[in-house]
């Protein structure tokens, strides 16, 4: 080891498990004769100093060491490169200081440019892009390497380092539109990379298909993990970019369909023959789910049959469920199978860790409306509590099973409250004695029953923790509207929250309480404004306005954003095979531009 390594205050540094005080010792064993201790130092000292990407006030010190073992040391090269290459490329305070330390432990390795050995080449290429603007006097370097070195993977990482690294952007596009043609895939693919990283959007169709032939020649080739700065743009990003590039890519065959469908509106006919084909468990038929809500359907699947006729529960329930979605007739009919022959999987397949279990049950009802009438009968006859939203647009069928509802109180709370005071006097009695225990369900539930406010203003009044009375406060008030007027010192309270949705919600109720639509319609478009680039506007907040028929002109042009996007404004996660929720908000902020001009 060189001098000097013991006049660092290690334990004054620290690294990713505390203090530093344990570096010098794994430095030395990382220069042992043994191979198996250098080793386990090597992996100990990358653990520690570039953890999962991340650097510390110890890595900068240690970085000299670790390139003079590279250089010098008895072994383990690639390694001891990989954590150069780490430390360059790392994040966190540090992140200058030790890359500064990379930088100028770099001119003592540059005859590793030249290794024996194609991955100590291709590394020493990463190190060199990870410093970034450090390295621009190392382009002369690499631009030679590039014309003598015969390894395709090496020549390909020397062509993505000139692109990111080149301040002269003419010669460097000059370059690769001549490497477009080179003989090696790989290097053909970095060409056509780079060149679309910094061409115009849309990008020019003869480059695409330059990149997905190219691509197509290496289908081994993942480029979507490579240790690049951040100015790099792996290929499959930059095609997302333009949807008819992606649309290009997915009909070349790149798995790019799903992510096309989850980041552009209205792509979801050219994607589905894609994801149909590649469903083979119960995930990607919840796409497919998806997407076909999207469109108008109708028509055969029989591509779903091996699905339906499966060994598997979920994909079972799944295959039915993009049944129901893609409106395949005899869809209900399936759904009446899967309940007589799989009832639990059913109602309790939860699909999704976050989905909701008996959804292919309420979907059919959702989506069929009265010819899905024999669905709700057989729920009415047998009914169970995951199943009971195929009852909502049936009033009558749940009337008729009133007394079987009670049973499954408080899970039938919301379908006796749809009921009204044709739940019957039963029901009123149940749900008071709900409400009179706290459930705050059930006293809405018997408002909507038998009009009796006074147990859901209790329930909230009888809430211990104050945040949690004043959002309770706003869900009653949404319900219950002028009745609920002696929650508004709660719901101005919330009206004060630092976050902008707890403002809007706060709002919407106070509104739904006084009928004050023109004080607090500015409060619920604020919601709507957070972000210029990307928006994420609640669902709540839009059908709001839409209720009050206004839009304050500041939202104005969030609003038309949201209404005309070619993006998705709002993601997806998780997909359970029910509609996007952005169809919902895009149709939302229509209809609400629709009736303000």
């Amino acid at each position: 080891m060189p001098e000097g390594i013991d006049a660092i205050d290690w334990a004054a540094l620290e690294h990713a498990y505390g203090p530093a005080d344990d570096v010098p010792a794994l430095l030395r064993a990382a220069a042992s004769p043994d191979a198996e201790a250098r080793g386990e130092a090597v992996d100990e000292l990358f653990s520690s100093l570039c953890h999962q990407g991340s650097v510390y006030s110890a890595t900068a010190p240690a970085v000299r060491f670790v390139a003079r073992l590279a250089l010098e040391g008895p072994g383990h090269r690639l390694p001891l490169l990989w954590l150069l290459h780490g430390a360059a490329d790392g994040a966190g305070r540090d992140r200058q200081d030790v890359r500064r330390a990379v930088a100028t432990a770099l001119p003592a390795l540059l005859g590793l440019a030249a290794d024996r050995d194609p991955a100590v080449r291709r590394t020493m290429v990463w190190i060199i892009a990870g410093c970034e603007e450090a390295s621009l006097p190392l382009l002369p370097l690499l631009r030679a390497r590039l014309e003598t070195e015969d390894d395709p993977e090496v020549r390909a990482a020397l062509v993505t380092a000139l692109g990111l690294l080149d301040v002269s952007p003419g010669p460097s596009r000059a370059r690769n539109r001549e490497l477009l043609h080179a003989p090696e895939p790989l290097v053909r693919t970095a060409a056509a990379t780079d060149l679309l990283r910094t061409a115009p959007l849309p990008l020019p169709p003869a480059l695409v298909e330059s990149a997905l032939d190219a691509h197509g020649a290496a289908p081994g080739d993942d480029d979507t993990h490579r240790p690049w700065p951040a100015s790099y743009v792996p290929l499959t990003e930059r095609l997302m970019a333009d949807p008819d590039a992606a649309l290009r890519a997915v009909e070349r065959g790149l798995p790019l369909a799903w992510e096309l469908t989850e980041t552009w509106r209205d792509r979801e006919a050219a994607v589905l023959p894609r994801l149909a084909a590649a469903a083979t468990d119960a995930d990607g038929l919840c796409r497919v789910a998806r997407v076909g809500a999207a469109l108008k359907g109708g028509e055969a699947a029989p591509w779903l049959d091996p699905h339906l006729r499966s060994d598997d529960p979920a994909v079972r329930v799944a295959a039915t469920l993009a049944a129901v979605r893609l409106r395949v007739p005899g869809a209900p009919g399936l759904v009446l199978r899967l309940m007589d022959e799989l009832p639990e999987e059913a109602a309790s397949l939860s699909l999704t860790p976050l989905g909701v279990p008996g959804a292919v049950v309420s979907a059919v009802a959702e989506v069929f409306g009265a010819a899905a009438e024999p669905v709700a009968r057989r729920v009415a006859a047998r009914p169970r509590a995951e199943w009971l939203d195929a009852l909502l647009p049936f009033p009558a069928l749940a009337a008729a099973c009133a007394g079987d509802l009670v049973q499954l109180l408080p899970a039938s709370a919301g379908v006796l409250a749809s009921l009204g005071p044709a739940a019957g006097p039963d029901a009123a009695r149940a749900l008071w004695t709900h409400a009179a225990a706290g459930d705050l369900t059930a006293a809405l539930a018997l408002a909507r029953v038998d009009g009796d406010t006074e147990p859901a203003l209790r329930a909230v009044r009888a809430l211990p923790d104050a945040p949690e009375r004043r959002r309770a406060a706003v869900l009653v008030a949404s319900e219950l509207g002028p009745p609920a007027a002696p929650l508004l010192p709660l719901l101005e309270e919330r009206l004060r929250a630092p976050a902008r949705e707890s403002r809007a919600e706060a709002a919407a109720a106070i509104w739904r309480v006084t009928g004050s639509a023109h004080d607090m319609a500015p409060v619920i478009a604020d919601q709507l404004t957070r972000r210029a680039d990307r928006h994420e506007p609640q669902l709540g907040a839009l059908r709001t306005l839409v209720a009050m028929r206004l839009l304050p002109e500041g939202a104005r042009p969030a609003v038309e954003h949201i209404a005309a996007s070619p993006r998705r404004v709002v993601g997806g996660f998780p997909c359970d095979g029910s509609p996007h929720p952005d169809l919902a908000v895009r149709r939302a902020a229509r209809e609400l531009l629709a009736l303000t001009g």
